[in-house]
């Protein structure tokens, strides 16, 4: 197939390096990534991503998808690039409890309307995230210690994969590409849409407290403390947040370092007060917004920035948080720490992540996991280096008390060597990916991943 061929097929745009509008449709949140396809396909339906597939494997050339553009993994020079901004299709079944969802609709715009039949969906704590690509890589929300990862609540998946046929995805028609796609993200294929249950949740108590930095070392003990015998219902990270004097911070906050706990309980709100009160006692917080808050205003617990920045991030999963991996935090985090960290997070798992879906997938690092830390430094590229020395620094020194495990949405460029994907998944699911991939996609055309490949 040669060009003029995909642009006779193609319903949406067909670009080359140079043409207008190729810097706009290669725009995404993190702007550290650098892109450099061959050719972007502006995909307008399945048949355009089906099309772009076709030509990719016609010219041995590999398909990168570009969503939302948060995270980041190997360059995708020389690709074929499908952006999924225009699939925009969403239809939430407020009888079944379900929702279908096409790749380029944004949790955003699934919370405004699953929250008008009373409904929510297991998004992330990014508004700007788009479902289908938070889902496939796990989905670690902020209900996640009730209801698990998101991943696990998929019931049917539209993908299409290497030979470019578009398939129908259920347990029951091709339960081995079912069990992979919901977790192994983009490794067997394009997903153009996405059918998931709901939960009947109108509103939860939560929200976030910022205590400023001096109390720092109290927030974050209190929280190793606390969140050893917290009930399934409450779901909670602590942040350490170095703040810059931008228009997008709430002015109590600009330039200055503070310690953030998030929280989310879906028991009554009289128990969530009560188990939320130790923080309380601790000092005066800058900012109290935890409350009885409406679905709709799940995005205000993170308070995650919407607008895209130049992130280096990393991350590790820890089997247990004692005192000395606190310190270790504080030490190279903290208030007395010269770090160039913008966050530093703590995120309580256990409950329900750590248990086996009813239907299995392919999510991985569950049963030995009780916390993740996250760390997210800014910066242009003469900083990268350092910024990654340091977040590695953090993570080396974390190691005493790691599983040696990663999540695979929390893993970015630096992670993307194949010793380093296997990471993501126990072995004997690493094993049965390969396998899945060697059936589906033997030339590893989707590959610009953390990847599976095909040799294992």
């Amino acid at each position: 197939m040669n060009l003029d061929t995909l642009r006779a097929a193609v319903t949406g745009p067909v670009l080359l390096p140079g043409d207008e509008g190729w810097a706009d449709e290669l725009a995404g949140y993190n702007l550290t990534v650098v892109r450099s396809p061959a050719v972007v396909v502006g995909a307008a339906g399945a048949g355009d991503v089906q099309a772009a597939v076709r030509y990719a494997a016609a010219n041995g050339l590999p398909v990168a998808v570009l969503g939302a553009g948060h995270g980041s993994s190997v360059s995708d020079a020389g690709s074929v690039l499908i952006t999924t901004r225009r699939l925009t299709g969403l239809a939430v079944d407020e009888d079944a409890r379900t929702a279908r969802v096409e790749a380029g609709v944004r949790w955003a715009e699934l919370v405004e309307e699953t929250a008008k039949a009373g409904l929510a969906g297991l998004n992330g704590s990014s508004p700007t995230v788009t479902v289908v690509s938070y889902t496939l890589g796990g989905g670690l929300g902020p209900f996640g210690r009730k209801h698990g990862y998101a991943a696990d609540h998929v019931t049917a998946l539209d993908v299409v994969t290497a030979d470019g046929e578009l398939r129908h995805v259920t347990a029951d028609t091709e339960p081995d590409l079912f069990w992979a796609l919901r977790g192994g993200k983009g490794n067997f294929g394009v997903v153009v849409a996405i059918e998931f249950t709901l939960f009947p949740i109108r509103a939860f108590y939560g929200g976030g407290i910022f205590f400023p930095g001096e109390l720092a070392g109290d927030v974050l003990h209190l929280f190793r403390e606390w969140s050893r015998d917290l009930p399934e219902e409450m779901s909670a990270s602590v942040g350490l947040l170095h703040l810059p004097p931008a228009p997008f911070v709430p002015e109590p906050l600009r330039d200055r370092l503070v310690a953030h706990l998030r929280i989310t309980h879906l028991g009554s709100p009289s128990d969530g007060a009560v188990l939320v009160q130790p923080f309380r006692e601790l000092g005066t917080p800058i900012i109290d917004t935890v409350g009885l808050l409406p679905y709709a205003a799940i995005a205000s617990v993170h308070s995650d920035p919407v607008d895209p920045l130049p992130l280096y991030e990393h991350g590790a999963l820890l089997r247990e948080l004692p005192k000395e991996a606190v310190d270790t935090i504080l030490e190279l985090a903290g208030p007395d720490a010269a770090s160039p960290l913008v966050l530093a997070e703590i995120r309580h798992m256990g409950g329900a992540l750590s248990r086996a879906p009813e239907t299995p997938s392919a999510v991985g690092n569950r049963d030995d996991t009780l916390y993740n830390v996250f760390l997210v430094a800014a910066g242009g590229p003469p900083d990268a280096a350092a910024l990654h020395a340091y977040e590695q620094r953090l993570i080396d020194a974390l190691a005493p008390w790691s599983t040696g495990r990663r999540y695979l949405n929390f893993m970015f460029a630096g992670d993307a060597s194949p010793q380093a994907a296997a990471l993501a998944f126990a072995p004997e699911s690493w094993d049965r990916l390969v396998a899945v991939k060697r059936r589906y996609d033997p030339a590893n055309l989707f590959r610009i991943n953390h990847n599976i490949a095909p040799g294992g």
